[in-house]
């Protein structure tokens, strides 16, 4: 696996964010909420203009949520979709390159890393930031920023 193990800490901006959430297992939820936020996209995308992919999790609430940004505040969202102004901050991100079917173990590691090497946390979403196109991007050439919102 393609992980970084030491993080850097970057500036996360405040963000437009539109999402599908759901609650409970990650490997159920995820899914579904990624599924669901796709079959709007196009909805969306009439009234936006979205600027990136990415999930908000909460490991302990068992809370997920797949998104899209947005350049300006949301117009004409289909029902069902969450919306929120995400503030920004300062986050710790580990990066994996490869294949999403690989961001379970990445995950799990980057936890581990988290906890092992006592990385000062505050409270908030996780991040997982999808930096390229999967339709146009080779698998094993797929960017993932793995984040925790840094104290």
């Amino acid at each position: 696996m393609n992980l970084t193990e030491k993080p850097d800490t970057v500036q996360w901006p405040q963000t437009y964010y539109v999402f599908v959430e759901k609650t409970g297992p990650f490997q159920n939820t995820a899914p579904q909420s990624w599924q669901e936020l796709h079959s709007h996209i196009p909805a969306i995308s009439q009234h936006n203009t979205i600027e990136k992919y990415f999930s908000l999790y909460n490991r302990d609430k068992q809370i997920y949520r797949a998104g899209v940004s947005l350049n300006a505040p949301p117009s004409k969202l289909p029902g069902g979709l969450g919306y929120e102004v995400v503030p920004g901050g300062k986050y710790s991100r580990f990066t994996l390159i490869g294949s999403y079917s690989q961001l379970p173990d990445a995950s799990r590691r980057v936890f581990e890393i988290v906890a092992d090497k006592k990385i000062p946390l505050r409270d908030g979403f996780n991040i997982e930031n999808y930096v390229n196109d999967p339709r146009t991007t080779p698998e094993d050439q797929l960017v993932t920023e793995i984040m925790f919102p840094a104290a």
